[in-house]
This record gives C-alpha cells, structure tokens and sequence, in this order.
C-alpha cells in the first residue's frame, strides 16, 4: 500500500521561501511522475511542479518558473519542492502525487495517489 505524506508547509512573508518533502512509502515506479498540486478553494487543483522518478527530468507550470524548483532523494524515497520568491498568490495547500504519467504530468487524473496536503500562506 502506497502512503504520501507532506511536510514543511507553514507561514512565511513575501520573497521568502519554504521546501516542501513528500516522503513516499510502498511507491515502487521508477518509470512514472511524481509532482506536486496546489488547489485554492474553489478552483481546480494545478499541477505545479513534477519529476520524472526513473530520469530525474521536471517539469513545471509557468506560473513558477524560476521559482520552485522540484528534485529528489531516491534512497530515502522523498522529493522535495523547494519554493523561492513566494507570492500571496502562492497561498493554497499543497499536495503530492505519485504513479504519474510523462505526458500527462499536469492532469489530476493521471496520478493514483495523494497525500493529505500541507498548507502554504505567504503574506504580503
């Protein structure tokens, strides 16, 4: 049984920076996405971020490029997001997934599990 289980949300000012794990047990692809979500309330939950398990290849939405950058420790089975240059419009929970697919690393759908979430709140 797959468990996802994120850490490291938490409250920071804007221009700072929060990192994000999802520490990932009984997840044993090495050729899917694992990626991390945000979803505000009352809107559809985003892709933000995701890495491809196997290659180490990411991807990102536009909305943080050059900001977040996503990577991971295959040993310890934990990926991280690491968040730079936080905005108020960053504010949401987080969430991680795993069992992606390269292609559709963006879409909910595509992933069969999901942790709890973490909040993030960045004030201005």
């Amino acid at each position: 049984q797959v468990h996802l289980t994120e850490s490291g949300g938490g409250s920071v000012q804007a221009g700072g920076s929060l990192r994000l794990s999802c520490a990932a047990s009984g997840y044993t692809y090495s050729n899917r996405c694992m990626a991390w979500f945000r979803q505000a309330p009352g809107k559809e939950r985003e892709g933000v971020e995701t890495i491809h398990t196997g290659s180490s290849t990411a991807g990102y939405a536009d909305s943080v490029k050059g900001r977040f950058t996503i990577s991971q420790d295959n040993a310890k089975q934990t990926v991280f997001l690491q968040m730079d240059s936080l905005k108020p419009e960053d504010t949401t929970m987080y969430y991680c997934a795993a069992g992606g697919a390269r292609g559709n690393w963006d879409k909910k759908w595509s992933y069969s599990y999901w942790g709890q979430g973490t909040q993030v709140t960045v004030s201005s």
